[in-house]
């Protein structure tokens, strides 16, 4: 039945041969994809308005918490990394990666069986997590190929890019279900998953924002050679290694203990790989699919999934007139280029304070500091010291760093007004789905849903 409202801001579409509920399950809120526009525009300008924010004081307490002692003939220290294992045992990993993907696609796409993907989330988190302890991985392997296409010096090695590519090249035909059962880091907050909670809209459309900054964040302190501040700051490389800094180790049990109610919570609200694993799962050839046969719209499979990844049908949705929505968009393409602009300009300001997140800034600007604190003179003035001529190379390498994080957190910041701007876009579009469907970008091939959905019992029968 189709019931037009003429003093109604929105048409309402219904459907009398659908049950109006499930007993025993909760269908879709018809709040969640008729939330307001503005709340949630505001919601993502906030978000980026903060990142942008905190970058900058993130890179303080950085030069506050470690600051490079000098003398002359200072030399920087070595930054340390685990020790690389034997070629063989690296190609080792390669196999069990290979294998663990083939398996994912087969118990995801091919199978459906969540057994299958359980029993295989413990197998990857006992290797990869704590017998490998988290290294390396294709979440860090990020940074290793963004500082091997900036620097000269370093040769990415060929099983790390092979950790980078191969959960990539799955997703493009699979979809993500590298996240299913191979990534450590997901099957460890997947395996203690116990009575989730639904976040609301309004605050997953802000914090689905931090992926996008952490990832440019990682490359720009990668490529300028600062830090790999991906893997510094793993919450979970403590669980698996069972050492780690105390923070660092409050961390992890933060995301630990949010596990147990969040679907996921690095996975969706963090993780830097996920969003080129979004990416690439949007042009999956075999997608995983939630019913088998044609869709009822039980509400069951919207019901189960932790990750908000299924889509309600437009029995379920208020919808929005297509001139407010054509309008809304032309808005938004008119005033993009501005968003764009203003952020790599921001980007730009901060690029002093982000440079001192890289060890050779810090010792030159802790050199400065010195020479202008200089001598008092005989009539009381103050005479600045002159540098020593063993310093200067450090006060020259420094200025050199200083002008390529101009240019990087200049892309930084414009990067992340790309990205506010399509959301901003993606916000203003509609998906009239005929029936449930999952979101391949946000699917993460748990195969949950499987087992309740009605076409997946009769189709066993």
């Amino acid at each position: 039945m189709r019931n037009n409202r003429r003093g109604g801001k929105y048409r309402t579409f219904q459907r009398t041969d659908l049950p109006s509920f499930v007993p025993g399950e909760r269908g879709p809120r018809s709040g969640t994809v008729g939330l307001p526009l503005r709340k949630l525009l505001i919601s993502v300008l906030a978000g980026a308005a903060l990142l942008l924010a905190a970058f900058p004081a993130f890179a303080q307490e950085q030069h506050k918490q470690e600051p490079p002692a000098f003398s002359s003939g200072y030399r920087l220290p070595v930054q340390t990394f685990p020790a690389p294992r034997a070629p063989i045992f690296a190609w080792v990993d390669v196999s069990v990666l290979v294998a663990a993907l083939a398996l994912a696609a087969y118990f995801s796409v091919t199978r459906r069986s969540r057994t299958g993907i359980r029993a295989l989330s413990v197998c990857c988190l006992a290797y990869f997590g704590f017998y490998r302890q988290g290294c390396i991985c294709p979440v860090g392997s990020v940074q290793n190929v963004a500082l091997a296409m900036t620097h000269s010096g370093y040769a990415l090695p060929v099983t790390v890019g092979l950790f980078f590519l191969l959960p990539l090249l799955t997703a493009l035909f699979f979809g993500r279900v590298f996240c299913a059962a191979v990534c450590p880091l997901g099957a460890l907050q997947d395996l203690l998953l116990l009575r989730p909670v639904r976040v609301a809209p309004a605050v997953e459309q802000t914090l689905s924002l931090l992926p996008y900054a952490y990832l440019g964040a990682g490359l720009l302190f990668a490529s300028t050679g600062a830090s790999f501040v991906i893997c510094k700051y793993d919450p979970f490389v403590g669980v698996f290694r069972l050492a780690a800094p105390v923070s660092m180790i409050a961390l992890g049990g933060v995301f630990l203990a949010l596990s147990t109610v969040v679907g996921r919570p690095y996975c969706r609200f963090l993780c830097p790989y996920g969003v080129l694993l979004r990416w690439a799962s949007m042009l999956a050839r075999w997608k995983p699919e939630v019913a088998p046969v044609r869709c009822v719209n039980c509400h069951l499979c919207a019901s189960t999934c932790p990750f908000g990844a299924l889509r309600p049908s437009v029995a379920a949705m208020e919808i929005e007139p297509l001139p407010i929505r054509r309008r809304r968009a032309a808005r938004i393409l008119a005033t993009g280029p501005a968003i764009v602009a203003a952020l790599a300009a921001l980007g730009w300001l901060g690029a002093p304070m982000l440079a001192t997140v890289h060890p050779v800034v810090a010792h030159a600007d802790l050199i400065w500091t010195k020479h202008q604190a200089g001598r008092a003179g005989v009539a009381g003035t103050v005479v600045a010291l002159a540098p020593d001529p063993s310093e200067m190379p450090v006060l020259h390498e420094a200025a050199l760093i200083r002008r390529k994080f101009f240019v990087a957190s200049a892309l930084f910041g414009g990067w992340l007004g790309l990205v506010v701007w399509l959301r901003l876009l993606a916000l203003s579009r509609r998906d009239d789905a005929p029936f449930y469907v999952a979101d391949p970008a946000a699917c993460l091939a748990c195969a949950r849903c499987y087992g309740l959905c009605p076409g997946e019992v009769k189709t066993a029968e």
